[in-house]
Order: structure tokens, then sequence, then C-alpha cells
């Protein structure tokens, strides 16, 4: 598993939660699996230029919602045990 890229995102028009896994060790020197989530929006510039922000408007706070609580959902869902390796 490369831990440079998001494990899985879900977006909601211009926003984006993105889910990524990294592989951690313990005290003990078990290694388990440890997930965290960004949350980011693109918009074009004033050149039509993609930027992305982790700012959002008004109309993205609804989208940021969902997109956070699908990825939550997925999240508890992997920790329950449903890895793919």
């Amino acid at each position: 598993m490369e831990t440079n890229k998001p494990e899985k995102h879900f977006k909601y028009g211009g926003v984006r939660a993105s889910v990524w896994c990294d592989i951690r060790k313990s005290a003990g020197g078990k290694s388990f699996k440890s997930r965290s989530v960004t949350l980011d929006r693109a918009y074009k510039d004033a050149d039509g230029e993609w930027k992305n922000t982790h700012s959002l408007k008004e109309g993205d706070v609804l989208k940021a919602m969902t997109a956070l609580q699908q990825a939550f959902e997925y999240m508890t869902q992997k920790s329950d045990g449903e890895d793919e390796e």
C-alpha cells in the first residue's frame, strides 16, 4: 500500500474528503493501520488555473459535512476488520 496517495476520495461538487492510511507500530512493536482524513475545495483562479484551498464558502459547508460523513463511515467500516489485504 502506498502511503503517499489517498486510499479513497469522497467528492461533492468542488469539496473533497480524502482518506489516508498509514502503517504504524505500537509501543509493543505490533504493526497496525491508522487512517486520517483531509478536506479541501477546488476552484479556478483569475487565470483559469485549478487550485485547492481548505477554506469553505457558505454553499460548501453541507457538501463538506456529507463528504466527511461518508469518509467517517468508510473509516469505521475499515477499522472493524474489513480491510482488503
